[in-house]
């Protein structure tokens, strides 16, 4: 994060010298829509990436990849939930709504944070591209036009396809390739056919 406010903070001010306005600072550059755009475009991808991820590999198998379910055999985490279970936490115990809501926490929440991120990234992306038809004396473009606008559309697509892309190659790599010691493996002397870790 670091090193993207410092150089962040440098290309937004080439963009603003040559949009005729004026450098600005660390404080007044956090508060840009620069920041924002890049910062939230970023996570957007991520938990997009991540909630999918989670909530696929409950439909989905891959034999071979250590990132799938076992395709022969019951898996741990289809176990009905057991309030008597010792630890259960008190979603579990208490069942009903709160079981629901918990057996599925983890896909909402990391598609609510998309959802958020993905709101965050348009406002930022606005704000800047605002700044520049500004400086530049253009006329402002409203929220209305630019969540069609291509260029909020390239941003977010750019990073999606980087991510899929990058799920789709430990999906299939962890078939034929190993890690010792990663969790995200199977162990080196694991069969290629065999599926999970």
């Amino acid at each position: 994060m670091l090193g993207q406010i410092i150089f962040g903070l440098q290309e937004y001010n080439k963009d603003l010298q040559e949009w005729g306005g004026s450098a600005v600072g660390y404080g007044a550059y956090l508060k840009s829509g620069h920041f924002l755009e890049a910062t939230f475009e970023n996570l957007e991808s991520e938990f997009l990436q991540m909630a999918l991820l989670v909530w696929l590999t409950i439909f989905l198998r891959q034999k071979g990849s250590s990132e799938s379910k076992k395709c022969d055999e019951p898996n741990e985490v289809d176990r009905e939930p057991s309030p008597l279970r010792e630890g259960a936490p008190w979603p579990v115990r208490k069942g009903g709504f709160y079981l629901k809501l918990y057996q599925n926490s983890l896909t909402f929440t990391l598609f609510i944070l998309f959802i958020l991120s993905f709101l965050l990234h348009v406002y930022g992306s606005l704000k800047d591209a605002n700044t520049e038809n500004l400086l530049l004396g253009k006329p402002l473009e409203k929220w209305s036009d630019y969540i069609v606008d291509s260029r909020l559309w390239f941003e977010s697509f750019q990073n999606w396809q980087s991510e899929f892309l990058s799920i789709f190659a430990i999906i299939i790599l962890s078939i034929y390739l190993r890690q010792k010691g990663s969790s995200q493996s199977k162990p080196v002397d694991a069969s290629y056919s065999e599926t999970g870790e």
